[in-house]
């Protein structure tokens, strides 16, 4: 008789944010829910590793990956699984955790692990800029410099990323732009343009707070030129999820975005930078991934306080793991053979 259980792939980045790993085998098996998942554990060694065994998983039809680490390795797996039945799961490890946050997934890997366990699929909206898949959020200007910064850097989690932040600031030079959507064209001289599918960058900075995974729509935002006075307002509106009054922005929805600058430079998408020519396409694909979500989530995502934020940060350099070693011989374990490639 078949098993009526859900299968499921858990991919483990090594590298990705600053926590130890070594303990999240032990920690996925004693708090998955065995009477509803059989599940299998890996390990990525290289990048777009977690691609290929997406693949492999979904061409073996298993019902769901989770991605464990940082927005960058969420792309990975969800690149693979767009257009497809598998869904996407997602424990967050990483420096951002942009669309975990968005969906609501706790930072804490024992109850991300509870929330797998009590979720259900749900078809959400991914977005394409120059046909390359994002799912959280893209952008240009001064919030891709400082991820193409922080990519090269060796700090990583929040601290890591202002420190970046504060570096290019003083260097930067805002440019112009010329911006087309399906009602209207008009030219902003930016700091920086940034499209979301979800809410925020990470780490609670809602760039895009109205944003909803559920709608159809981009959420941009146009953050034009400001003086050093405005700082301390500006961050204290992105990270108190209004962005969107500030008086140095415009906000707008659209199925799509072109967006003309004066050369080829660097983007980002789900705080990966690479380059891309001087025209940039951006879109909506509606409903096109599945998510693993709470039940009867709306899309959008639920503001964390500022207090919160800020114990968050504080706590942000404790290893959120014990260091102690992998068990041996776990069930469904693998490190180096997909076990769903036949």
């Amino acid at each position: 008789m078949k098993s009526k259980k859900k299968s499921i792939l858990f991919l483990i980045n090594p590298k990705s944010g600053v926590q130890n790993k070594r303990a999240l085998p032990e920690l996925i098996v004693s708090n998955i829910d065995k009477r509803r998942f059989d599940f299998s554990i890996m390990e990525t060694k290289y990048v777009a590793h977690a691609t290929e065994l997406t693949l492999e998983a979904v061409a073996q039809g298993v019902d769901a990956v989770v991605a464990v680490g940082g927005d960058g390795t969420v792309n990975e797996v969800a690149r693979a699984l767009a257009g497809t039945e598998t869904a996407l799961g997602i424990l967050p490890c990483g420096s951002g955790n942009g669309m975990a946050r968005h969906l609501g997934i706790p930072l804490e890997l024992k109850k991300a692990v509870e929330f797998i366990n009590s979720s259900q699929k749900i078809a959400v909206d991914y977005g394409k800029i120059n046909g390359q898949p994002f799912f959280c959020t893209c952008g240009i200007g001064f919030d891709a410099l400082v991820s193409n910064s922080f990519a090269k850097g060796r700090n990583r989690g929040p601290l890591g990323y202002f420190q970046n932040m504060l570096i290019d600031w003083l260097n930067y030079e805002p440019e112009v732009y010329e911006v087309e959507t399906e009602h209207s064209s008009e030219n902003y001289k930016a700091f920086l343009i940034a499209c979301g599918n979800a809410s925020q960058y990470g780490n609670n900075a809602y760039i895009a707070p109205r944003a909803s995974m559920l709608d159809g729509l981009l959420s941009v935002t146009v953050l034009e030129p400001f003086s050093s006075l405005d700082v301390p307002v500006i961050l204290g509106n992105i990270f108190g999820h209004r962005i969107n009054s500030n008086s140095h922005v415009k906000t707008f929805d659209s199925r799509w975005v072109r967006i003309k600058r004066k050369k080829a430079g660097v983007v980002h998408f789900d705080g990966e930078p690479t380059e891309m020519d001087a025209e940039l396409f951006i879109e909506i694909v509606g409903g096109g991934l599945n998510v693993l979500a709470s039940p009867g989530w709306d899309g959008t995502s639920t503001p964390v306080p500022i207090y919160k934020q800020i114990v968050e940060l504080m706590s942000s350099s404790l290893p959120a793991l014990p260091n102690i070693p992998t068990l041996p011989n776990i069930p469904s374990l693998s490190k180096g053979k997909n076990p769903f490639k036949k």
